[in-house]
């Protein structure tokens, strides 16, 4: 039975400048289960960020209920607006069992990276040996045994992110919230600060909260997904859900660019065989998941319906193991069979959904 860590109910973020009101966050609820990476992605200024802050109480709502682990940290009355948070001390207790990474690092340059690491343990109960052991664990988690008496200055980008985990972890939390944690790296370097996520979450069933506008990260790591847009959320579920059925536009944009599918589509148009279609011709992609990737599908077109395929381009991938697959194809037949063979196809669970041509 899964058990909720993040309980975020009905929260509103609103801020108010000058003759100005922004509405951040809208009416989002949220639930996160222990063990989950939980993938919150958006363009900028979609409210992620914020929406992130407001678990650990860096950004206090205006509206709505926040339980942490079954504190409630904040709640407001529905009926009379009245507000009711945790206290302060007990706060900071409770925010060390919430570690945070961020885009630009947040490390003190005058320090090594050890001491870095060390103080994120200026308030721990452990004596100075035991913090001592602690980051050497800690460093050698993040594979930067070597690099402990650098300074900020000396690393590269990846491995002060690196640093920045080593120093989110030191109090031993049981959230990690990533925000943009991978945005200023390149994509070699997010591959392996993903990949140490992923081992974080795996061996030590550490729950993590990645905000990012990168849809390519999500796919990497999380196993389940929300989509926001202008303050809320218009789509969430399974990664495999996602990816497989997107249902709102926005998130459909976000799966294309992960999938190097929109590239695709954009290149092969310009062909000239996408471009001169004949009467009977239609350019279409065809997404499919699970068992059907293993049925000839474009064998039994042609045997059942005398509709040919030229396939333009493939990619398969497999997400929670299950194996997601689109074909950007060029279907050509008589125009009777062609729809007989696209109605087919969506019986078998096969999504269609024809570029050019067709009309």
């Amino acid at each position: 039975m899964t058990e909720s860590i993040i309980e975020l109910k009905n929260i509103d973020v609103t801020f108010h400048q000058k003759k100005r009101t922004i509405e951040a966050v809208k009416n989002v609820s949220i639930n996160i289960d222990r063990g989950d990476v939980y993938g919150i992605v958006g363009y900028s200024g979609a409210g992620k960020s914020t929406l992130v802050r407001v678990i650990n109480l860096l950004q206090e709502p205006t509206r709505g209920s926040i339980v942490v682990n079954g504190t409630t940290f904040f709640q407001s009355d529905e009926h009379s607006g009245q507000k009711t948070r945790i206290s302060n001390n007990d706060l900071r207790v409770r925010r060390r069992k919430i570690g945070m990474i961020f885009q630009h690092f947040n490390l003190l340059n005058e320090r090594t990276v050890t001491e870095n690491v060390a103080f994120a343990l200026q308030h721990s109960q452990l004596k100075d040996d035991e913090k001592k052991a602690k980051v050497a664990e800690l460093l050698a988690l993040v594979d930067l045994s070597d690099r402990a008496e650098q300074y900020p200055s000396q690393l590269s980008g990846g491995q002060k992110q690196r640093v920045a985990i080593a120093r989110a972890l030191a109090n031993d939390p049981e959230i990690l919230i990533s925000d943009e944690a991978t945005s200023a790296l390149d994509p070699k370097t997010t591959n392996q600060i993903l990949a140490l996520l992923k081992k974080l979450n795996t061996e030590f069933g550490l729950t993590i909260v990645l905000i990012t506008h990168e849809m390519q990260a999500v796919k990497e790591v999380a196993n389940k997904v929300a989509v926001m847009q202008n303050g809320e959320i218009i789509e969430r579920g399974s990664l495999l859900e996602i990816f497989a059925q997107p249902k709102q536009q926005l998130t459909r944009e976000f799966i294309e660019t992960a999938t190097n599918i929109d590239k695709a589509i954009e290149t092969i148009s310009h062909e000239p065989l996408v471009n001169k279609l004949k009467d009977g011709e239609i350019f279409a992609r065809l997404s499919y998941v699970g068992e059907t990737t293993d049925e000839p599908l474009i064998a039994g077109l042609f045997r059942d319906f005398n509709v040919t395929a030229n396939i333009l381009y493939g990619n398969i991938e497999v997400l929670q193991d299950t194996p997601v697959g689109s074909l950007l194809v060029i279907l050509s037949g008589d125009p009777t069979q062609l729809q007989t063979a696209l109605s087919t196809l969506h019986d078998h669970h096969v999504d269609v959904t024809v570029i050019k041509g067709g009309n």
